[in-house]
């Protein structure tokens, strides 16, 4: 690819690519460039250092996810749309495995901040509006949500979960239908 074609989208694009492709700690600057066919420092204009260049993917990675989740969840509402937004978060694990892992690395605050991931956490709420749970709650059924969903795929991922019967489906239906019981009977009297 000629210099000329070089932009920040194109940039971030070829890094999450590389990142699928060769896993995610392959990804560096100078292996980014030897795709490019240019030298390293060309680079530099697009994106400062690896953190930068994570941090985009970051951002990437949240845009696409929040893209797939909408269409998912879209017209569902309890566990059809809960099923949605799970599956959605699993089929984008197991399509890009190096935007996932650029996922679960700690959010930088302006990745926080992001449009995003503001998309994600908003979609993420209207699912979960859709249960019985007070406003107050919210927080913690999304916390409960992304530990299950998270720590399933990081399982999945590794091969730690595949080694008995029943198949590994079976147990994701099972925790889906686990989180949607709790959501619709989650326990409020007590709690601070």
């Amino acid at each position: 690819m000629a210099r000329a074609n070089l932009t920040s989208a194109v940039v971030i694009a070829a890094a999450a690519d590389l990142a699928d492709r060769d896993g995610f700690d392959t990804l560096t600057l100078s292996a980014l460039a030897r795709g490019f066919g240019v030298q390293t420092a060309s680079l530099y204009s697009h994106v400062r250092d690896r953190s930068t260049l994570i941090e985009r993917i970051h951002q990437l990675a949240l845009a696409e996810l929040a893209d797939r989740i909408a269409l998912a969840i879209g017209g569902r509402s309890g566990r059809d749309a809960l099923a949605a937004l799970a599956d959605a978060h699993r089929d984008y694990a197991r399509r890009f495995p190096g935007r996932w892992t650029a996922l679960q690395r700690p959010a930088t605050e302006a990745t926080v901040r992001s449009e995003p991931a503001a998309r994600v956490a908003g979609l993420t709420l209207a699912m979960l509006r859709g249960y019985p749970l007070p406003e107050s709650e919210l927080v913690h059924a999304t916390r409960l949500l992304a530990a299950t969903v998270n720590g399933f795929l990081a399982l999945e991922a590794n091969g730690s979960i595949a080694h008995r019967e029943p198949a590994v489906e079976t147990s994701w239906q099972r925790a889906l239908d686990v989180l949607d019981s709790a959501f619709r009977d989650w326990p409020t009297e007590g709690r601070s």
